[in-house]
């Protein structure tokens, strides 16, 4: 079940991060496994905006999450993920939909996102849910400025594109 995230999510939302970012270390990218997963401070801002949601599983826990804000009047991706033992369940396309509906309503054409080339379930799964990688020119100013936010954490270390999937 997807459902909004509610304050007493969150801290389940750091572990679900640290886990789901586990996975990089097996491609070769520690220092992406190793990064800080964020604080409760941080997704509370999206909690309280009414754009972060989470899938539970039968104990009504978080095992996968999604959060957004608006970039260029589209709404964009910040951060999804899901647990490794919750992987190949359809919860993170879940979550996608879930948010080009929530979108959909506001009158957003699109949803983007940011993410590496390269990873199997980065860009290629993104792929798979209709989004196509954006040309640099296609580039709006609020997804450059989170680029070049992303370029400084060191996350340019391996290939990444912004992607958009219209709505």
């Amino acid at each position: 079940m997807i459902r909004l995230a509610r304050p007493d999510d969150l801290p389940a939302l750091i572990n679900v991060e640290i886990e789901a970012g586990s996975l990089f270390r097996d491609v070769g990218m520690a220092a992406i496994a190793d990064d800080d997963p964020g604080s409760v401070a941080e997704l509370a801002v999206y909690q309280e905006g009414g754009r972060a949601w989470v899938s539970v599983d039968d104990g009504d826990r978080p095992v996968a999450y999604l959060v957004a804000e608006v970039v260029d009047g589209h709404a964009h991706v910040e951060q999804v993920s899901v647990r490794p033992s919750h992987a190949r369940r359809g919860l993170g396309s879940a979550l996608i939909e879930t948010l080009a509906a929530w979108a959909r309503e506001r009158g957003l054409a699109a949803l983007t996102l940011t993410t590496f080339s390269a990873v199997p379930w980065n860009a290629p799964y993104y792929e798979r849910l209709r989004f196509r990688v954006l040309e640099e020119a296609e580039i709006g100013a609020g997804l450059r400025e989170i680029r070049r936010a992303e370029a400084a954490r060191g996350l340019d270390a391996w290939p990444r594109v912004a992607m958009i999937r219209p709505l």
